[in-house]
């Protein structure tokens, strides 16, 4: 498994838990979510950086890297 592919896994995952807390009424939190994952893709679209992919690339190689 590489970093790409593992970041897009933890991107759904995430949103599902957003579905979750909207449909057991904890607005908030879901908002709360919503806004951080907007804010972390906005700043990996901006900036090319993304701190998951680093935290990630210490544990297992980036996709362009596991297929030589």
């Amino acid at each position: 498994m590489c970093v790409e592919k593992l970041q897009k896994i933890f991107l759904a995952f995430a949103l599902g838990i957003v579905m979750m807390l909207v449909a057991t009424g904890s607005y908030k939190a879901a908002f709360l979510l919503q806004f951080i994952l907007m804010v972390i893709l906005i700043a990996n679209a901006l900036t090319g950086f993304c701190a998951l992919t680093k935290v990630l690339n210490a544990a297992f190689p980036m996709c362009n890297e596991e297929k030589k």
